[in-house]
């Protein structure tokens, strides 16, 4: 689905940035890891599937679903498989949600400093300066083949859409 209107708490806002869409190919983008040091979208998950989890923040109740969800579930997928949740929290928050969840077979990364995923994959809500939720599926030669931008930020994504696509890539 592309972004259409997406929709925080009922009221619509505007998303930033490149829309993207299946069939093209992944940029690469920078974030931070927890321990500050730069997170590169192509060398970190060289040869994987990808699942890119976009969230606003990871100190909500849906944000916390939606990682707890995918550090589950990546525990019956192939090692092929790597999942990514990018929010704009800082990485020391980060850190700590993690750490207090059990949250350790997924990459969770912040994209606080440049927005460059937000920009690159248009999912910057511009009233807040956050990322607008959504799912990113990308193969192992990275080319996009499933992407969903959330209409009603406050709801989870289509999660079991999302998985059918990996499995159809391992």
């Amino acid at each position: 689905m592309g972004k259409g209107v997406v929709k925080f708490a009922g009221n619509p806002v505007t998303l930033k940035g490149n829309e993207i869409k299946a069939g093209a190919k992944a940029e690469n983008f920078k974030a931070v890891k927890q321990d500050l040091s730069e997170f590169d979208f192509y060398r970190d998950t060289e040869g994987k599937v990808k699942v890119i989890s976009i969230a606003p923040s990871i100190d909500t109740r849906v944000c916390s679903i939606q990682t707890s969800y995918f550090n589950e579930e990546a525990t019956k997928l192939s090692d092929d498989v790597e999942i990514v949740t990018i929010t704009v929290d800082l990485p020391f928050a980060q850190k700590r949600f993690c750490g207090a969840e059990g949250i350790e077979n997924i990459q969770v990364v912040s994209d606080h400093k440049d927005l460059d995923f937000g920009e690159k994959y248009g999912f910057i809500i511009h009233e807040f300066r956050l990322l607008s939720r959504g799912l990113v599926v990308v193969d192992k030669e990275n080319i996009i083949k499933y992407v969903e931008y959330v209409e009603e930020v406050g709801n989870e994504p289509d999660y079991e859409k999302a998985l059918v696509e990996v499995r159809k890539l391992i």
